[in-house]
């Protein structure tokens, strides 16, 4: 049976316009767009109208002194945040919308207009810090929409998955206090921001809800498929979360030029079907999904198309077959290192 799955696009996202060879540009969006050309495509989805977030949403996360900063990049033609994130005229909106059509996403999930829903948005979020944008992001768009249901929607825990090929450092640091949301991050290390490490678990109420997993390169379809089903599946199930949001990051994809993991479009279709068992079981299946990395356009397009067909039951994948492909040492580096650093915490990694 096909599922409800909601689908935010604006085109005010392509105003967010960065510089001359910069990989986080306008086609990025251009490319996933082009999938809903045709009708029949598009006729599968509920389409979610974006809206400006508020400022009070903004606050929960960001300082006044950022919201301020970034709404003055509004006034000029180019204004570089850091030497790697650029804003245009057009970008201060796009964040804003950003923000606000993702946390419309989960407000819909959350109430069971939609059974699961994808944000196809720019400027990515996930490297924002309270005080601070980086790593192309303004506003950190999960994070914002993470605080949203707990605040607003009384959702009283939250798993975040975050599997974008950088670590989220923004929405880790976010969340790391609170064990109202656990924030597993599977990433390649030593990659920008340099930040993840085995060891970083949480800090106070919240030690134990940060999971990092800082990979070495040449991680494929199967080693995440275990990762994902023998690891975040044992301890999100012992969470038991009410709704399940992922930093949806296409760079740990072979052919991107950011990364260095073995990833295909295949093996986000996997993950996202892991994704989708643990949600039936534990939170009627829903799941809000935010784009955020991913700079090979024709990978970038064919991935969220494997991740959209997932989500609406248009196709079925085997994680477990696609497992047999999975390289033992590298799993032993990944296991070992985790669940010593996370055993402490969760019964279900007491026999492991």
């Amino acid at each position: 049976m096909r599922r409800r799955t909601g689908i935010v696009m604006d085109p005010w996202y392509l105003e967010h316009r960065t510089i001359e060879g910069h990989p986080e540009s306008p086609r990025r969006l251009e490319a996933v767009y082009s999938l809903f050309d045709e009708p029949e495509t598009k006729a599968r989805f509920h389409f979610v109208p974006s809206k400006a977030v508020d400022k009070d949403a903004l606050a929960r996360i960001h300082s006044p002194e950022h919201i301020h900063r970034m709404a003055r990049t509004a006034d000029c033609e180019l204004s570089m945040l850091t030497p790697d994130t650029p804003a245009s005229a057009g970008s201060y909106r796009a964040a804003l919308l950003a923000a606000g059509g993702f946390m419309e996403t989960v407000s819909r999930v959350a109430s069971g207009m939609l059974d699961n829903a994808m944000a196809l948005v720019r400027p990515p979020g996930h490297h924002a810090e309270r005080n601070r944008a980086m790593g192309f992001c303004l506003f950190n768009t999960i994070a914002i929409g993470a605080a949203f249901a707990r605040m607003e929607l009384g959702m009283e825990r939250i798993l975040i998955v975050d599997w974008d090929v950088h670590h989220g450092n923004g929405t880790q640091h976010a969340f790391e206090a609170d064990p109202a949301y656990l924030y597993f991050s599977i990433h390649q290390y030593p990659l920008f921001p340099g930040t993840g490490l085995f060891q970083e678990t949480g800090v106070g109420k919240g030690e134990g809800f940060t999971m990092n997993l800082p990979l070495p390169s040449g991680y494929s379809d199967g080693d995440y498929a275990v990762i994902f089903d023998k690891l975040l599946r044992l301890v999100a199930l012992e969470f038991q979360p009410q709704i399940i949001l992922v930093s949806a990051g296409f760079d740990t994809h072979f052919a991107d030029p950011l990364g260095g993991m073995r990833m295909t479009s295949a093996g986000y279709a996997a993950l996202t079907r892991i994704l989708m068992e643990i949600a039936d079981t534990c939170c009627n299946g829903r799941i809000a999904m935010v784009l955020e990395g991913g700079y090979h356009l024709g990978a970038l397009k064919e991935s969220v198309r494997a991740v959209l067909r997932e989500l609406n039951e248009e196709t079925a994948s085997d994680p477990v077959s696609m497992a047999q492909e999975a390289d033992p040492k590298r799993l032993g580096y990944a296991f070992s290192r985790c669940i010593h650093a996370h055993r402490p915490f969760w019964k279900c990694l007491e026999a492991l």
